[in-house]
């Protein structure tokens, strides 16, 4: 069984590492930032900020090596809206504005896509899976499935759904055996870019 924790400051910078690398190759960020040296350059100062922004507005795991990291949103706190972002310094907008101007424009419009998605399918309380990344060579081993359980199983304690987007299609059935559903399938990109929305009911 792999030891859970919860994601400590001194360990932020490994888990933004770990992000950067477990989405290096998704199709949303490969869009977004098509060359792969400034995607990484990019993504890490993004991912840095989600990890900030998480840490005050809901839950970080990872394990005691933080070769994986689950990110998720608390019920009541699951949109990220300018009010968050200032209290958390800003950071978010601020990595964004180091991206090139195309590529600023794909995030914004993909976002701008992927929150109406979330606010049309997901109106009430609910807990938000916003990252679960596992480093490359430590993939295959559970460490996914085990990070998200401490929220799964508090969310089943007390009846609230969870939610989470993702742009990769195998992803969809590894979250299907997790008890996640599909609610929505669109193309956000308007070229065959395809993102998902799935919703997990409390379960017993």
């Amino acid at each position: 069984m792999t030891e859970l924790i919860r994601l400590d400051p001194t360990q932020r910078d490994r888990a933004t590492e770990v992000l950067v690398q477990a989405f290096r190759g998704d199709p949303i960020d490969a869009y977004i930032c098509p060359d792969d040296v400034e995607r990484v350059r990019s993504m890490r100062g993004l991912w840095d900020a989600v990890i900030g922004f998480t840490r005050v507005y809901g839950e970080a795991w990872t394990t005691p090596e933080v070769n994986g990291v689950a990110c998720w949103l608390s019920p009541g706190h699951a949109e990220v809206n300018f009010r968050r972002m200032l209290r958390t310094g800003l950071a978010l907008p601020r990595a964004l504005m180091r991206f090139d101007r195309g590529a600023r424009r794909r995030t914004m419009d993909v976002t701008h896509r992927m929150d109406r998605a979330h606010e049309r399918v997901m109106p009430g309380p609910h807990w938000y899976l916003w990252a679960l990344g596992v480093m490359p060579a430590a993939q295959g081993q559970g460490i996914g499935s085990r990070l998200m359980q401490p929220v799964l199983a508090r969310a089943d304690a007390v009846g609230v759904p969870c939610y989470l987007e993702t742009g990769t299609e195998r992803n969809v059935a590894f979250y299907r055996k997790r008890g996640f559903e599909v609610a929505t399938a669109e193309d956000v990109s308007g070229n065959g870019l395809m993102m998902w929305t799935m919703i997990r009911k409390p379960q017993r």
